[in-house]
């Protein structure tokens, strides 16, 4: 797993504390292969992706995943959106409403126990929406 990466504009503290806190939830849940905080127009502000992935597109892809979702939960009278679940057979990948201001999105490995990254990840959000 790569450090974290931090944008310009975000080296500032706020920038320093997502950085903990990413390494921290990679830390706390080893099933968790990639994590990014994405503003909620799709610029990553800081993320642990791998090399494989192309930054800019997961992050317009995470902002696109949560607009749509957030506008079929407003049309099926769902409440407020918490997050987006995708599964797939070789894992999963959670995006996690961050507050107004942005998401948290992450993939997992297909073994990992979906309840504890739940729990995990909005606990996490919670942090990160005081920060951002």
């Amino acid at each position: 797993m790569p450090d974290v990466t931090i944008y310009e504009g975000d080296s500032d503290d706020s920038g320093k504390s997502l950085r903990k806190i990413l390494k921290q939830l990679n830390h706390k849940v080893e099933e968790i292969e990639a994590c990014a905080v994405i503003s909620t127009d799709g610029l990553i502000k800081a993320e642990l992706l791998g090399e494989n992935i192309d930054h800019d597109r997961f992050g317009a892809m995470c902002a696109s995943l949560l607009s749509l979702a957030k506008q079929a939960a407003i049309d099926t009278a769902r409440g407020e959106l918490k997050l987006v679940l995708i599964d797939g057979n070789a894992g999963s990948m959670l995006v996690v409403q961050i507050g107004q201001k942005g998401v948290l999105a992450l993939s997992t490995k297909s073994e990992a126990k979906l309840g504890m990254v739940f729990l995990e990840a909005r606990n996490v959000a919670k942090q990160l929406a005081e920060i951002l």
